[in-house]
């Protein structure tokens, strides 16, 4: 179509782009991931502080409990804690530890124990209460367990002994208890 009459046109001189223009932008460089070697480092230290934390807890818990928990694995031993902790230590609590539930026969044990007790204050002297062998007759759950007891004091700066045979009879349920303690003929 040509321009209407009586007009003018004016013509505008094509541009060109410049040459920056038409490139394509430079790429800038990707950028680098930073470097967590500490990060790492430090995470599998913490790892291993924590299951070595982990690791001594539980075995100071086992031998916690292997330290507190009475020895009961035989006959011999559990008559030995028992005389221990009721004849040397006077300790009725611990002694019960090593007795049959409800129907232990230790009257004459307690009797022992007393008469010991009397002497002390009658004679302002010390006894000792010790033992050696231990003579074990099993018989499937059951036992019994024959052993000396020796008594010592030294009064008015003479040493006197006296010993005496005992018999206890112990019982095998999850453990070794002692059920019965009589003199031995």
């Amino acid at each position: 179509m040509p321009p209407p009459a009586g007009s003018q046109v004016s013509r505008v001189p094509a541009q060109r782009t410049p040459p920056e223009e038409l490139a394509p932008p430079a790429v800038a460089p990707v950028p680098q991931r930073p470097r967590r070697r500490l990060r790492t480092v430090l995470t599998v230290i913490a790892g291993t502080l924590a299951a070595l934390c982990l690791g001594g807890g539980v075995v100071g818990y086992l031998l916690y409990d292997r330290a507190t928990t009475p020895d009961r694995s035989t006959p011999a031993v559990v008559v030995d804690n028992y005389l221990r902790a009721f004849l040397v230590d006077h300790n009725d609590v611990r002694g019960n530890l090593f007795v049959c539930d409800g129907s232990a026969q230790l009257g004459q044990l307690e009797l022992l124990r007393s008469d010991l007790a009397v002497r002390e204050q009658r004679f302002g002297a010390r006894i000792w209460v010790s033992w050696e062998e231990f003579h074990v007759d099993r018989h499937d759950d059951y036992a019994d367990v024959r052993v000396d007891l020796t008594f010592s004091a030294q009064i008015d700066g003479i040493r006197q002994t006296d010993r005496q045979a005992w018999k206890f009879t112990t019982r095998l349920g999850e453990d070794w208890r002692v059920c019965a303690a009589a003199r031995a003929d």
